[in-house]
């Protein structure tokens, strides 16, 4: 078993322990969408995630919940909104610490150095090298910052 999902089984034990229901609800609702994604990936009947590939899973996690509260804004429904904001809260325990938007910038510019010159190639290698460690929205944002400079 890979260190992340060790590091999560072992919060869910304690969270179980202390009672915390709205943590043991996001870790049980994450260690089932871990699953889920090994079980896309099972060839054999074997397969195990990668720390790289349950951060993936961590992340998709929480896009679907920051998506969530959006829509929960627009349509007026402020505690709900505020459930799926806790809940990202508990999820990003798990990722990695995010990149500055100055760090994010230099990668762009990086990429651009490179060659790369319309937005979809700048998008497609920036989000290579920063996997993990930024959201795609915010690399959007910078890519078309520069591009319109």
């Amino acid at each position: 078993m890979n260190k992340l999902l060790e590091k999560i089984n072992n919060d869910l034990k304690e969270a179980m322990k202390a009672k915390d229901v709205e943590t043991l609800s996001v870790l049980r609702m994450l260690i089932a969408a871990t699953r889920n994604k090994e079980i896309t990936l099972r060839k054999d009947g074997v397969a195990e995630l990668s720390d790289e590939q349950a951060l993936e899973v961590v992340a998709s996690e929480i896009k679907k919940r920051r998506d969530s509260a959006e829509a929960y804004l627009a349509g007026g429904r402020q505690e709900l909104a505020e459930k799926e904001n806790a809940e990202i809260k508990v999820l990003e325990k798990y990722m990695p610490e995010q990149m500055s938007d100055e760090e994010l910038e230099k990668v762009v510019r990086e990429v651009m150095a490179a060659g790369a010159a319309d937005f979809g190639k700048i998008m497609g290698q920036t989000m290579a090298k920063v996997k993990g460690k930024t959201d795609g929205a915010k690399v959007g944002e910078i890519v078309k910052k520069l591009l319109e400079k």
